[in-house]
């Protein structure tokens, strides 16, 4: 009997000391598995934000695209529309078809070239008053420069794309239009402008002075360059009563307007060099001092251009 009670006892304790241990393997299973189902959820919730990103990026390009091309046919009918109270058709200029989309482009981007460009002038008056040293005054001289070069830039695109509308200048204030040369301005004039405000050496004012004539010498050779190419043009208009597409007269006047993209590329980078140039024998400060009185040269010209518009509003 003892030995019985001893075996049933003994049985007993086997299976309360396993039940426990059954009991907290699933206790301890219980963490892993929220564990497991947590990730997966994280999971399933990155993906479905990550889809959601892209759908709102691909709504902001879409969006942009649409302002986009709703700024282009806003700049195409203010043009036309400034045209036809001039009493010209915009399609007697070319303004119509694909080129459209090219003007409207260009006159939104120097648009942005004009701000930014306020913009590095100002930035140029503070550091010219403050204590910068000359290192980090040259990084905004040159930085001011790139500037003009992404100018020349944009308008040699749109020289390709119609360079009449360029060179008739309507994309500037009728101000700066009085000084307009080969669609910009004329730079010997403008060193002539500029070049008595800045406190110079003897010698920096000779390499200037000798800067000028050599750039009137390449305006004169590219002036020439012009009138031939008008006179050339006018013989191959007047040639008969009408061109046709087939004609070698209508042949010869496309050809000499693309000869006219070729002597805007040139005056353009004329008028760079001679930025570039006249820099080089300037100081770091009067560099600097010298991209300021030009900013502000040019921003008086348009400012004068609102000014006499204005007046043309007021009544009489």
């Amino acid at each position: 009997m003892d030995t019985k009670l001893d075996n049933q006892m003994s049985e007993g304790t086997s299976y309360t000391t396993q039940v426990p241990s059954n009991h907290c393997d699933q206790e301890a299973s219980k963490p892993a598995d929220k564990v497991l189902r947590r990730l997966a959820q994280n999971r399933e919730a990155a993906r479905k934000s990550r889809l959601r990103k892209k759908a709102y990026v691909q709504q902001l390009e879409a969006s942009r695209l649409k302002l986009l091309h709703l700024e282009q046919e806003l700049e195409q009918t203010r043009a036309q529309c400034a045209l036809m109270n001039g009493g010209v058709n915009a399609s007697q200029l070319g303004f119509s078809g694909a080129a459209n989309s090219g003007i409207a482009a260009f006159e939104i981007e120097y648009e942005q070239w004009v701000e930014l460009q306020n913009k590095k002038t100002n930035n140029l008056k503070t550091a010219l008053n403050s204590d910068l040293d000359d290192t980090e005054l040259d990084k905004l001289v040159q930085d001011t420069l790139n500037h003009y070069g992404n100018l020349f830039n944009i308008k040699a695109t749109i020289a390709r794309a119609d360079v009449c509308y360029l060179i008739s200048g309507v994309w500037k204030t009728p101000t700066e239009r009085l000084f307009l040369w080969i669609g910009g301005f004329r730079p010997s004039e403008l060193l002539k402008v500029l070049v008595p405000q800045l406190q110079l050496l003897d010698q920096q004012s000779h390499d200037l002075y000798n800067l000028i004539q050599a750039c009137q010498q390449a305006e004169d050779s590219l002036s020439q360059g012009m009138e031939k190419l008008q006179q050339t043009l006018a013989e191959a208009v007047a040639c008969g009563p009408a061109l046709g597409d087939g004609c070698y007269e209508m042949r010869n006047a496309i050809d000499k307007l693309e000869e006219l993209v070729r002597l805007v590329i040139q005056a353009d980078y004329v008028r760079h060099e001679t930025l570039q140039q006249t820099l080089r024998n300037l100081t770091t400060r009067q560099a600097a001092q010298g991209l300021i009185l030009l900013g502000e040269y040019l921003q008086r010209l348009r400012d004068l251009s609102s000014a006499w518009a204005m007046r043309l509003c007021e009544p009489a």
